[in-house]
C-alpha cells in the first residue's frame, strides 16, 4: 500500500511527520521536498496569539464575568 502523509523537514533535514504512521516494520519512503513554507501549526499557533489574546482576558471584567466557574476558596 502507498500512503501520502504530510511532514516538515528543518533546516538540518531532519524530517517530522505531522501525524503517527503505524507501521509493522522497516519501509522505504520517497519524500518531495515542496517550495513553500510549512503552515503553522496548530500549537504553534495558539502560542502566537496567547500575548494579543492576554490583554483582553486579564481584565477584571472578565474575571467577574467567569467568577461562577472558580471553585469556591
Amino acid at each position: 500500500m502507498i500512503r501520502t502523509v504530510e511532514g516538515v523537514i528543518d533546516s538540518e533535514g531532519v524530517v517530522r511527520l505531522l501525524e503517527p504512521v503505524p507501521l509493522s516494520g522497516a519501509r522505504r519512503a520517497l519524500v518531495m521536498i515542496l517550495d513553500e513554507e510549512p503552515a503553522p501549526m496548530s500549537s504553534e499557533t495558539a502560542l502566537f496569539s496567547e500575548a494579543a489574546l492576554a490583554e483582553d482576558w486579564n481584565r477584571p471584567e472578565e474575571d467577574a464575568a467567569w467568577a461562577y466557574l472558580q471553585p469556591e476558596k
